[in-house]
């Protein structure tokens, strides 16, 4: 393995209406046939995030998906993972009681499903795109099985209320969680030794690639860990300033006009 590649999935590697464009795809199957790897590095959950790799269709010999924002990397070759950060169970219940004493939804995941105790505008919102299964319950927590790898916040209306909530879970958790907004209704609080740079660095040091053979390409704060961590830090065109300010490289177009398709050409060899 001569480079691997880390791509975040919406906003990056997909256009807006979730689709790999024909320049996009050849340019990452060149980039792989040169003999690089490839890894999608999302916030979506496993299920949902092995459904976007199916779809692209290529046949990539070390190929990887990073989940949950970091939380968990899948071999795609061995059909296992490799590695897991999750929240801790007995501090679950008590995210989810904060969520409702400030009035915001809030949703976890086991392996298989979304898992909520309310269903309304903001799930509804999130399925739109995440077809993964879903669990509804009056108390979540007997299927909350192994740590899980993230909690999501989602608020359509009200960002302060989101924001008041994000402050108070720091406040109490700031050594346990780490959060982030992976767009402008989501709000991600994962592990502290989660993350898509902390997941970049474990996996580039499992094949002992040379950092500066590590590209990785995103267009939201989430990404912001990623693109500092590799050797080459690429922003997509659509990416908020704060993203651009710590790439290596901004794309002359966006993820709508195959962004990524130049700089897979050019590092390819």
């Amino acid at each position: 393995m001569n480079k691997i590649f880390f791509s975040d999935i919406d906003g990056t590697l997909l256009t807006s209406d979730k689709k790999v464009t024909p320049k996009t795809r050849e340019a990452l199957s060149n980039f792989v046939e040169a003999g690089n790897s490839f890894a999608i590095c999302t916030g979506r959950d496993i299920t949902s995030s092995l459904s976007v790799y199916r779809s692209l269709g290529l046949d990539i010999k070390g190929a990887y998906v990073v989940a949950y924002n970091g939380g968990l990397i899948y071999d795609i070759d061995n059909s296992k993972v490799i590695y897991r950060e999750g929240i801790p169970i007995d501090r679950v219940r008590e995210l989810l009681d904060m969520a409702k004493e400030y009035g915001v939804h809030v949703h976890t995941y086991n392996d298989n499903f979304i898992l909520t105790e309310s269903y309304n505008e903001c799930v509804e919102y999130y399925r739109r795109v995440i077809k993964t299964p879903l669990i509804l319950a009056d108390d979540i927590m007997p299927f909350v099985d192994v740590p899980p790898c993230k909690i999501i916040c989602i608020e359509l209306h009200d960002h302060e209320k989101q924001d008041r909530f994000r402050r108070a879970v720091l406040d109490k958790y700031s050594d346990m969680l780490d959060s982030m907004y992976s767009n402008d209704y989501y709000l991600e609080l994962i592990p502290r030794k989660s993350g898509k740079g902390n997941a970049l660095i474990w996996l580039r040091d499992y094949h002992g690639i040379n950092p500066e053979n590590v590209i990785a390409a995103g267009d939201g704060e989430n990404d912001m860990s990623m693109i500092q961590a590799a050797g080459v830090g690429v922003a997509m065109l659509n990416a908020p300033d704060n993203v651009k300010a710590v790439a290596d490289i901004i794309t002359e177009t966006d993820n709508n006009h195959d962004g990524l398709a130049p700089i897979l050409s050019k590092m390819s060899h």
